[in-house]
């Protein structure tokens, strides 16, 4: 069985010549130098080609579970490319389920990733605490923007994490956990010109069942930050333990950039086919 990987690279191969030559331009993003918050290492810095090989290697350890791809093709040329990209682990009486998708630009737009979900249960007598939970996120992706309402969110900005003059520590981070989110901070995630909190864009794009650029594309714009890592946690067993734990993470830069890369791309493609069509007309 071919894996992920192979099939995307032989179905460019096996693409016909074409007219219209893509020429890939690389979207801006919302994380740079050493701010890549990475989901099981899946950034916004990976393009579709690698993406394969990042989950099958993750998932060696997961016998039975293989990624999928959803395909489609850019424009009206036979370019086969990777919109997405997932994996389901079902539960088990030793092993809580495991999802993840990704969703990916297209091939003028570097085919990189944009949007990336991980959800990621436990089972009963494995239910890690609240506070270990905690400590790992933050010692993976540093010192959040904000906790409460259950979540751990990272709101970036010129390539920077943004604050809200919000600071932890051990016991204050799990108070906020399961507390509300302190109104005083959530305000001042918005800005004077009308943007919008980006949680109520996390929210929002949370909620939406396509991902596609277009369809996250004014969240994207309204959303006063470049992108976010959020980390949700549901209570387990007891008070203390975590069930569920769910990162995402989007660029939401990285999608203005793409939608507007992308849609100069398919509008040259739809003029070079024009032409063709005009230079096989017969002479009369």
């Amino acid at each position: 069985m071919k894996s992920v990987l192979a099939l995307l690279v032989t179905a460019l191969l096996a693409s016909p010549a074409l007219s219209y030559e893509i020429r890939p331009k690389t979207p801006d993003t919302a994380f740079s130098g050493k701010l890549q918050p990475d989901i099981i290492g899946l950034s916004s810095q990976i393009d579709g080609s690698k993406a394969g090989s990042i989950l099958e290697t993750y998932l060696k350890d997961h016998p039975g579970v293989r990624p999928q791809a959803i395909q489609q093709k850019f424009g009206n040329t036979n370019v086969t490319y990777a919109t997405a990209m997932s994996f389901q682990q079902k539960a088990s009486a030793t092993q809580g389920e495991e999802t993840l998708t990704a969703a990916f630009s297209t091939p003028a737009s570097g085919n990189f990733a944009y949007y990336v979900v991980r959800d990621l249960g436990f089972t009963k007598d494995k239910q890690p605490t609240k506070s270990s939970m905690i400590e790992r996120v933050i010692d993976k992706y540093g010192a959040p923007t904000l906790i409460g309402d259950g979540q751990i969110y990272y709101f970036y900005r010129a390539g920077k994490i943004m604050s809200v003059k919000q600071k932890y520590t051990t016991a204050s981070a799990l108070d906020a956990l399961n507390g509300p989110i302190n109104p005083k901070a959530a305000v001042a995630l918005n800005d004077r010109n009308g943007r919008g909190s980006c949680i109520a864009a996390l929210k929002h794009v949370q909620a939406m069942a396509d991902k596609s650029v277009a369809y996250l594309l004014a969240d994207a714009k309204a959303a006063n930050c470049d992108g976010l890592l959020a980390v949700g946690l549901k209570p387990g067993a007891s008070a203390d333990k975590i069930a569920h734990a769910t990162f995402t993470l989007v660029d939401f830069k990285r999608i203005v950039s793409a939608a507007k890369i992308d849609s100069e791309a398919l509008a040259a493609e739809k003029a070079s086919g024009n032409r063709t069509a005009s230079d096989n007309a017969p002479k009369l």
